[in-house]
């Protein structure tokens, strides 16, 4: 500090006043310039050769890189002199990229550390019998879903202040470290969900893991190009935390429902109304339960719920266990289902699943049972098929089961129109490729 202070206020002196007492071709600031870059640039080298801790490495390559060319050379009053130099840089080149070196493996090997500190002392708070710090009414791990990423940040933001070159090597180089951080992560995460269900605060603790994912996906999103291998493998990882955490969450509602659909089946479909209240009901003192999780995952669960209820009606549909002969029977089953169907697309869009790609199944199904003529059914069939192309033979075959009263030539001639007009699509919205048809 004292040699580069005393070089700019000195170089100053000879540019303002010194210079002029020369004639030109004495050139007076170079010789003055070349002179006190030469004594600083050995002192540099002096430093450069010697033993230096990780902070004096910082301290010289911020000279080389950015205090001397910056800040001293392109002072306003210097600048338009020192620009006629060319000095060059405080260092050799060679020893320059050898510090550099060196630095940037003391800072990926310190961002790593401090990386897996932040897990262990996660892994222990999981430990304490306490419940995850709340921020704007979500569940969050201050460790993880922030002091992460402020390491790998600021780490990036300190070899960035040397050079745009090291900031963006050293980026490369923590973004590397970040896919087996979260694999550390996932498999702790794991190891917690299966050990500790009797945890008393075991769901809030999913919940804050879950949110801790929104920080990371941000971070990969907005720093990572979309043709990095490790871009992938982090979003991945981040999505087994995820939808592992999901599975929890729903483990217990899913389970209660199942006993409540059966019901639709076991009575032929009457009550049916009823049944889907109480299955309302049933569904919605859970989610209450999920408002603790960031939004985009609350809108997930949300979504994931609404495609359960609809895929386990659909099941119910599926059961052969009703079988109607005339068009009248058919008409109130439809009704029925149709009513259903209006009162599971309100509960579910109140509660803000996003998932509009659910809410025609059921109407269309209940429009196959109602309608009568062979045509006006196939084109039904055609439509739904368009709208769910991962649907297949046998869960129209189970389906139209219902249906007593087509003849078999009838039945074929359906099923035929449904593998024609599925031959060559590729399933968007899977629906009924998580049906099995017994």
């Amino acid at each position: 500090l004292h040699m580069g202070k005393t070089m700019k206020e000195d170089l100053t002196v000879v540019a303002k006043y010194i210079k002029q007492l020369y004639p030109p071709e004495f050139n007076v600031f170079s010789i003055y310039a070349e002179l006190y870059h030469n004594y600083f640039a050995s002192q540099a080298k002096k430093n450069a050769e010697s033993y230096l801790e990780d902070k004096d490495i910082y301290l010289l390559l911020s000279w080389v890189h950015n205090f001397y060319p910056k800040e001293m050379r392109k002072d306003h009053a210097l600048a338009m002199e020192l620009d006629k130099v060319k000095l060059g840089s405080l260092l050799p080149s060679s020893l320059s990229k050898e510090l550099e070196k060196k630095y940037l493996d003391s800072e990926e090997v310190t961002v790593k550390t401090s990386l897996g500190r932040c897990l262990d002392k996660e892994i222990q708070i999981w430990k304490e019998d306490k419940e995850p710090e709340k921020l704007n009414g979500h569940f969050q791990s201050e460790l993880l879903g922030i002091l992460v990423i402020q390491s790998i940040y600021s780490g990036q933001k300190r070899a960035e202040d040397i050079s745009k070159a090291l900031g963006e090597e050293l980026s490369r180089r923590l973004l590397k470290e970040l896919p087996a951080f979260l694999r550390s992560y996932r498999d702790a995460f794991e190891d917690f969900k299966e050990k500790s269900k009797k945890h008393r605060y075991y769901k809030p603790i999913l919940i804050a893991n879950i949110n801790n994912c929104w920080n990371f996906r941000e971070y990969t999103e907005k720093y990572m190009a979309e043709k990095d291998d490790s871009k992938a493998d982090i979003l991945s990882t981040l999505a087994d935390i995820e939808n592992s955490g999901f599975d929890v969450l729903l483990q217990q509602l899913f389970a209660q429902l199942k006993p409540m659909y059966k019901k639709f089946t076991e009575n032929k479909w009457d009550s049916s109304s009823e049944i889907m209240n109480e299955i309302i009901k049933t569904t919605s003192k859970h989610i209450s339960d999920f408002q603790t999780l960031k939004d985009p995952f609350y809108h997930a669960v949300v979504e994931k719920i609404h495609a359960h209820l609809v895929k386990e009606y659909i099941v119910r549909l599926l059961k052969r266990k009703v079988s109607l002969k005339t068009p009248a029977q058919q008409q109130t089953l439809a009704q029925h289902i149709s009513k259903n169907a209006a009162d599971l697309e309100a509960f579910c869009t109140s509660n803000g699943s996003q998932a509009t790609w659910l809410n025609s199944a059921l109407p269309k199904l209940a429009e196959i049972i109602r309608l009568q003529d062979l045509g006006a059914i196939k084109i039904e069939v055609a439509t739904l098929a368009t709208s769910y192309p991962d649907i297949r033979k046998r869960h129209l075959e189970a389906f139209l089961h219902i249906k007593a009263n087509l003849s078999r030539s009838e039945l074929k001639s359906i099923l035929g129109y449904l593998a024609d007009s599925t031959a060559s699509t590729q399933p968007r919205a899977l629906l009924f490729s998580n049906i099995n048809v017994s």
